[in-house]
């Protein structure tokens, strides 16, 4: 049951927080290929925020659980073609990495809706598989989004590599919240650090995050992915 998992994911990170001094990170629950009853059980528990990978597998969810007060936030790569729906169906968008990704989001976002919420996916190890700008890449792209009243910019998302040791991710951490703090001292609004997963939260949480990404944790070991699903990158 996923709300077992939820006091034990909750007494994890006060504790990671109380040994860094510092205090405890938003829990994002990384619900890709969960069903809906799961979410739901996690939102009766008490857990608001929920991460998802691929827009149609979101809005269905989203579709379900229509009743439920839940903030929905994009945390896999999102594709140019897909940032309208992406723009109208999600609170937050994680993985904004090009300018292409800030105009289509910024032109297609609902008058209705609030300004989405977005954070600048860094890819901080240059990792050629994987999505995000480069460190450099960060501050043209911040100032695209302080740039469009239908965007708000919120700060930065990484995934490190995985090593199989999460310690030897610490210097990526660190280094993304050096980056996190030269991005504040231009955009003071600027208050959310999503870094670390089921297995490096603690570490991540060491260095500065102020929202993590669980999923496995939460919910266990996720189902085998589709063909159509290999290959995208995962949070959790």
């Amino acid at each position: 049951m996923p709300t077992a998992a939820f006091d034990e994911v909750l007494d994890r990170l006060d504790t990671a927080a109380r040994q860094a001094r510092q205090p405890r990170p938003r829990l994002l629950a990384v619900s890709k290929f969960q069903p809906a009853t799961a979410v739901a059980q996690l939102a009766a528990a008490g857990q608001r925020a929920f991460g998802e990978n691929y827009v149609q597998e979101a809005a269905a969810k989203r579709e379900a659980l229509a009743g439920l007060d839940l903030e929905w936030h994009l945390i896999g790569h999102l594709q140019t073609n897909k940032a309208r729906d992406a723009a109208a169906l999600f609170d937050w968008v994680q993985t904004v990495d090009r300018i292409r990704v800030v105009e289509a989001l910024a032109r297609h976002r609902p008058t209705h809706l609030p300004p989405l919420q977005v954070l600048v996916q860094v890819n901080i190890d240059d990792e050629a598989s994987k999505h995000g700008c480069r460190p450099d890449d960060v501050a043209g792209l911040a100032e695209a989004m302080a740039g469009h009243e239908r965007l708000a910019l919120r700060g930065l998302m990484v995934i490190p590599t995985p090593h199989a040791d999460p310690e030897q991710r610490r210097p990526a951490f660190r280094r993304t919240r050096e980056l996190f703090e030269a991005l504040r001292r231009h955009h003071p609004q600027a208050d959310t650090l999503s870094m670390g997963m089921s297995d490096d939260c603690a570490v991540a949480i060491a260095e500065g995050a102020t929202m993590v990404r669980i999923g496995t944790a939460l919910f266990g070991a996720r189902p085998p992915k589709s063909d159509a699903d290999a290959g995208m990158p995962g949070s959790g």
